[in-house]
């Protein structure tokens, strides 16, 4: 153990973990509405589905605002480019005043253009396959994958109220491992605490 002044450390360990333990309590907090978010995400999808799209509608009113202002004043952008960038900020801003609208409507075009995507790269994938044999093994792999994207790309076109559920789960899912990740950071940095 070494004394750097600030407090009691292991070997090794300098300021910037002194920093993080004092507020270990904040990654305590993060962990448990990461948590609670986690299971409302299992309790209550449809509203979870919902928070998200409407999150998506914020970033794309705000991808649009900025497209759009880079567009009218020409930052980021050469002479030619300036109109497309501005197209681009209105037609973002449109919508995500939609998904603020009409959250159900764009919720489902979200989940069929997921659909639609997955189903292109899926058979990418599987044509890739049938190119690859000749020259490596093992491309029953990658033409395994593509047949499962296509099906998950199936699922969310013609299945999208499932896929949603399945997405809403994985994600709440994720939120509850993160969160008791974060969690027992907190703990383990707390030890540190001065």
């Amino acid at each position: 153990m070494s004394d750097t002044g600030i407090g009691t450390l292991p070997r090794g360990l300098g300021p910037a973990v002194q920093i993080v333990a004092d507020n270990w309590w904040m990654l305590l907090i993060r962990g448990i509405i990461a948590i609670v978010f986690g299971i409302a995400a299992f309790a209550w999808p449809g509203l979870t589905l919902l928070s998200l799209t409407l999150l998506w509608g914020a970033y794309a009113v705000v991808d649009g605002i900025f497209a759009l202002w880079a567009g009218i004043t020409g930052r980021g952008a050469a002479g030619g480019m300036r109109w497309w960038l501005a197209i681009v900020g209105v037609i973002g801003v449109l919508a995500g005043i939609l998904a603020f609208a009409a959250p159900g409507a764009v919720m489902a075009a979200l989940l069929l253009y997921i659909g639609i995507w997955a189903i292109i790269v899926g058979a990418m994938e599987i044509w890739g396959a049938f190119w690859l044999r000749r020259e490596i093994e093992g491309e029953l792999w990658l033409a395994l994958t593509g047949v499962l994207t296509v099906i998950f790309g199936a699922i969310m076109v013609f299945e999208p109220t499932a896929a949603a559920l399945g997405l809403v789960w994985l994600i709440g899912g994720f939120a509850i491992v993160i969160g008791v990740t974060l969690i027992g950071l907190a703990f383990r940095l707390r030890r540190f605490h001065s």
